[in-house]
């Protein structure tokens, strides 16, 4: 129970084990929320309020599994992956990849949390400034768009039980992810305000959009983008 004697609220999270997704787990906690975790690897986050359920996001059946018996007021899709490639190099492993993590895990932890949720829930789905395209950057547009027609269709879904659901799109953020070997051949474009995002900067944008001031906002891309959208 929090001071005024109310249960604190519920949140699962994807992706908590680094990145984005662990910044809006402290957040989250900061704010008295209760946290369940999902990743492959521990994130070492102790302390009272956070339990962390270990699994391969792109394994759905094993997905559906770790969030048996949740109920929770709010979830955040925040794992990701980046993989680019021009046409004509392109590989389709990558793009299933990219897009199991991202659509499907992300449609398979809705289908399953959102008939649970109260009134007043929330769903926020982490989604990217390159949603709108870039070269060499096909398939991951691609898995990133797909979020905007989904958190639009459930926004309407879900309206009338007062349950949001928003997209919040950052440009590029200053996470583990940008130093992945694995994305070499998509060079980081530094957004127009001459600095990298900071995943605190879309964790605060999150935890806005989980709470009641929020109410309002739903079906919605948000950029947190620097400026880099503008041109």
């Amino acid at each position: 129970m929090d001071a005024t004697g109310a249960a604190p609220r519920h949140a699962v999270v994807s992706g908590s084990s680094s990145g984005i997704g662990a910044v809006i787990v402290a957040r989250l906690l900061r704010e008295g929320w209760q946290v369940t975790g999902l990743s492959r690897s521990d994130p070492g986050t102790n302390g009272p309020g956070f339990t962390h359920r270990p699994v391969d996001l792109r394994d759905l059946a094993a997905l559906r599994s770790a969030v048996d018996g949740l109920a929770p007021d709010a979830l955040v899709h925040a794992a990701g992956l980046m993989r680019g490639a021009p046409l004509g190099a392109l590989d389709h492993q990558a793009g299933r990849d990219l897009w199991q993590l991202h659509v499907e895990a992300a449609t398979a932890l809705a289908d399953r949390l959102a008939p649970r949720m109260p009134e007043g829930g929330r769903i926020v789905l982490i989604g990217s400034r390159t949603s709108a395209g870039g070269p060499g950057r096909s398939q991951y547009a691609a898995s990133k768009a797909a979020l905007v027609a989904l958190a639009r269709s459930w926004a309407l879904e879900l309206a009338p039980r007062g349950i949001t659901v928003n997209v919040v799109a950052p440009a590029a953020t200053d996470t583990p992810m940008l130093r992945d070997p694995a994305r070499s051949g998509t060079p980081v474009r530094v957004p127009p305000i001459g600095r990298l995002i900071d995943p605190a900067e879309v964790a605060a944008l999150v935890a806005f959009l989980l709470g009641p001031e929020a109410a309002a906002i739903t079906g919605q891309q948000i950029m947190v983008c620097g400026g880099a959208s503008l041109g």
